[in-house]
């Protein structure tokens, strides 16, 4: 089921332009710092800008990344973006510092230095992608029809290709703003929440709840950010287990919600994210923002689905309705064992 028609009209597809933050970014450099990351990433280091994980040692996600090359110095030298909130898994900078032991790194905080922009709109979505299914319901993208590195070669400008029409992503000096300004239509951060709400991909703590999100549930897997066959790192053991012998029962989908008892208010004017509503039984209600344009009672949001019904506290009934992004690669009998 692809996104439902008056959806469509929430997908910017003019050239846009939106700050993202609440983001950090760490600088590892040094004559081990492939080594070093490709030991604690869930997808493979290769010198090369990528988008992956941090993982527990018993599977669950720590962090999701983006990994920027950087031509600061001669030796290798990455820039981790990623969210910062506190949660229960321990800071990324500790994280990495704890793992250093006699790599030859070098680990920093640069976030003052840096802002992290989005791009979108810029050409059209349509791509044809080949995939591969595991007999647990894990997918991967296949990228051998791509002439270039998938995630893009130029430094602090990645490709963002976790879904189709995702855009780019791009590093900027702090103060400083994109190029693209005078080309792009600059919006709020809350256009680009709901930019990749629409397109179906989690993000940030948010999304892909630290130390409680596997990375398959979380859709790591369709998004490019996870390699089953690469060697030891941290959390492999679970990961490639649950690939080959295991059975994937949930999936972060897009969610539309919407209640005939809805009154709006002052505050109902800004886009502002919304968890009144919440999911019953194993489902996980995330992101979510109003969507005032569709219909004054509708919101829509990403969660974490065996299908259920909303319930507000107070009683209030919600409405709540999936859908299949277009880019979700085309198995029945996966989506069958997803949604029952």
């Amino acid at each position: 089921m692809p996104i439902p028609g008056p959806l469509r009209t929430l997908l910017r597809t003019t050239p846009t332009l939106a700050p993202i933050t609440n983001r950090a970014v760490l600088s590892v450099s040094g004559s081990d710092a492939t080594e070093f990351l490709n030991g604690l990433l869930a997808n493979s280091v290769q010198g090369k800008q990528s988008y992956g994980a941090f993982l527990h040692a018993q599977g669950r996600v720590l962090h999701d990344v983006f990994l920027y090359t950087s031509v600061a110095s001669t030796a290798p030298t990455y820039l981790i973006e990623h969210d910062p909130t506190p949660s229960e898994s321990p800071p990324l900078l500790g994280l990495l510092k704890r793992f250093v032991l006699r790599s030859k790194v070098r680990i920093r905080d640069v976030t003052e230095e840096w802002d992290v922009w989005g791009a979108w709109g810029e050409g059209p979505e349509a791509e044809q992608r080949e995939w591969d299914w595991a007999t647990s319901g894990a997918v991967e993208p296949v990228w051998r029809n791509s002439l270039d590195w998938p995630w893009g070669t130029a430094h602090g400008v990645i490709l963002d290709r976790r879904a189709p029409g995702m855009g780019r992503r791009l590093l900027v000096r702090k103060g400083d703003r994109p190029q693209e300004v005078s080309t792009h239509d600059i919006v709020g951060t809350d256009a680009y929440l709901l930019h990749r709400i629409v397109h179906g991909v989690p993000e940030g703590s948010a999304d892909i709840q630290p130390l409680h999100a596997f990375p398959i549930e979380s859709n790591l897997d369709a998004m490019g950010g996870l390699d089953f066959r690469k060697g030891c790192y941290v959390g492999q053991e679970l990961t490639v287990r649950t690939y080959h012998t295991g059975v994937i029962r949930k999936r972060i989908l897009p969610v539309v919600l919407s209640s005939s008892t809805y009154h709006s208010s002052p505050t109902d004017s800004d886009t502002t994210m919304t968890r009144a509503p919440r999911l019953r039984g194993a489902s996980t209600l995330l992101s979510s923002i109003l969507a005032p344009s569709v219909n004054p009672g509708t919101a829509v949001g990403l969660a974490l689905l065996r299908l259920e019904h909303l319930r507000m506290r107070n009683g209030q009934k919600w409405k709540v309705e999936h859908w299949w992004p277009d880019w979700w690669p085309d198995d029945p009998q996966m989506t069958k064992e997803w949604t029952t």
